[in-house]
């Protein structure tokens, strides 16, 4: 019995032997390599994380105005075109006589509360909020006469 427990105890010192050389020969190696750590100004780590681009949302300078509503070509110029020109979001582009016509069938009236509320992807006014009503209307009549 005293046998087996000075065995066991040797095989617990051989152990913990193995074990902090292969601390002290391995830690080491696994450093090799690495370069060293610097403690320096964080300055340089800033600048190394910063993102690429950064973003800024601003208000679009609005249009200077000689105080007269704009006529409907320039309405149409400035607001509408960007997505009746191409037919965006669903808009019937202008000069479809196919897509205007049941639209046109409505009536004026009905085309520019259609504007002046917003439909479907078109916010209210177009997304031009300066708009005055005589201007959404010159904008309508003359959406409506590219379409006949």
């Amino acid at each position: 019995m005293a046998q087996q427990q000075n065995s066991s105890r040797m095989t617990l010192m051989i152990t913990i032997v193995v074990a902090i050389v292969l601390i002290v020969v391995i830690w080491p190696l696994s450093m090799l390599g690495k370069g060293s750590v610097k403690t320096g100004s964080t300055d340089e780590a800033e600048a190394r994380i910063q993102p690429v681009a950064r973003l800024e949302l601003a208000k679009a300078p609005a249009a200077k105005s000689d105080g007269k509503p704009r006529d409907g070509a320039t309405v149409y110029n400035s607001v509408c075109m960007a997505c009746h020109a191409t037919g965006a979001a669903g808009a019937p582009k202008a000069g479809d006589k196919a897509a205007w016509a049941p639209r046109i069938a409505t009536g004026t009236a009905a085309l520019v509360s259609s504007v002046t509320n917003g439909k479907g992807a078109m916010p209210p006014k177009g997304g031009g909020a300066d708009l005055t009503d005589t201007e959404i209307k010159a904008a309508v009549e003359h959406l409506v006469g590219l379409a006949k």
